[in-house]
């Protein structure tokens, strides 16, 4: 049997969706991928703000922006479902058929883990 391998002179190959009923965890996953890096990048440098001695408005304002709730919780909403999404394709690439129920127990895991984030975040930090 032999492999049919994209041609060599192809710079990229973009891989195509599985041919599944379920493409929104397909897209979610790239798109919060890339949100992810974006997002942690940010962090990273707005805690280099934070760390500043100085006191210039500027600085001031990008270190305020490294606590702001709504980029913290967005960040870890992608995470937790990045995450899980990412082990219910390695579960579906080892051989589990149930790609319903992984995608039903991982959604739901999602949201009481995010949930559980929320109530503590707001309890303890933003409060």
């Amino acid at each position: 049997m032999t492999a049919i391998l994209p041609p060599r002179d192809r710079l990229f190959h973009v891989s195509l969706p599985p041919p599944r009923n379920n493409m929104f965890v397909w897209i979610f996953h790239r798109i919060s991928g890339v949100l992810l890096i974006l997002l942690v990048g940010f962090q990273l440098v707005t805690g280099f703000y934070q760390a500043s001695l100085s006191n210039a408005p500027s600085v001031q304002a990008m270190a305020a922006l490294h606590k702001h709730a709504a980029l913290n919780c967005l960040m870890v909403f992608l995470f937790i479902f990045h995450a899980l999404y990412g082990l219910r394709t390695i579960a579906m690439d080892l051989g589990v058929k149930a790609e319903r129920l992984l995608f039903w127990a991982s959604t739901a895991v999602g949201l009481v883990l995010f949930g559980v984030f929320l109530a503590l975040f707001f309890t303890l930090v933003a409060a």
